[in-house]
């Protein structure tokens, strides 16, 4: 669901939640959305919540949950977050099709001048600070200019095709290359997450690397988790922030 478009000359309402001069801390900035949110007649979903907290919390989320469970709203409160601190965020996903109706949303929700487009053979206001972008044009950015990169908020669609043997990379460069970045990772399809959250050791054929899970309440320390995700695992084993899992099935697969 999403909130109706403003009327012609009016400021959209979300965007009007960002305040003209300063920078909302990320407490006031998910009070001021979920008011949005609330004023759109929309009650979020107890996995939309939990993301929002985790996002808030400068915590990487991995959002895997059905098609039509509102995903979408989660990453408008991680554009809505960067904004708000005077930051830039990054909306990839791994068709034009898919980039160009997340573009439009973007404007409706943000104004069309703080909206960018970029895919292969169009650009459209490319300096604005949100951008909805293929994969790969990300996924090159990261690679040309990597830690400089101006992306501190990327929200990853569709990321099950993180395991496709053809177009992973595009995926995987980001998390390897943007130090820098709160990660935002949806998916409908990527299967049984549970692994990942256990916190329990895993057999990985293929790289046999490590990944952390978040640090334990009773020790604070990170337990080691094997898998063969290299760049998941290399985000998470750096230990810049531990991953959350929000899923509608089982609350409790949220690290």
């Amino acid at each position: 669901m999403s909130a109706p478009g403003p009327a012609p000359g009016a400021m959209p309402a979300l965007l009007a939640k960002v305040p003209l001069e300063g920078a909302l801390g990320p407490d006031e900035a998910l009070e001021r959305f979920v008011d949005w949110v609330a004023e759109t007649g929309i009650t979020p979903y107890p996995a939309q919540e939990e993301a929002f907290l985790e996002l808030a919390s400068g915590k990487h989320v991995i959002l895997s949950t059905p098609t039509g469970s509102g995903k979408s709203l989660v990453a408008q409160f991680l554009h809505f977050r960067a904004l708000a601190a005077g930051a830039r965020s990054f909306y990839t996903a791994p068709t034009k099709a898919l980039v160009s109706e997340k573009f439009f949303a973007a404007c409706e929700d943000f104004g069309p001048e703080s909206v960018a487009m970029l895919t292969g053979d169009a650009s459209i206001n490319p300096s604005a600070p949100i951008v909805c972008c293929t994969a790969e044009v990300l996924s090159n950015m990261a690679l040309r200019q990597g830690k400089a990169l101006d992306a501190p908020y990327v929200c990853m669609d569709e990321f099950h095709y993180y395991a496709d043997r053809e177009r992973g990379v595009a995926w995987q460069v980001p998390l390897l290359a943007l130090p820098q970045a709160r990660f935002l990772l949806m998916s409908a399809t990527l299967g049984n997450t549970a692994p990942i959250a256990s916190g329990k050791p895993m057999i990985s054929i293929e790289l046999n690397t490590t990944m952390y899970s978040a640090p334990s309440a009773s020790t604070g320390t990170c337990n080691p988790v094997s898998c063969s995700c290299s760049s998941i695992c290399r985000l998470s084993a750096g230990q810049r922030t531990p991953i959350g899992l929000p899923v509608s099935s089982a609350r409790s697969a949220a690290l």
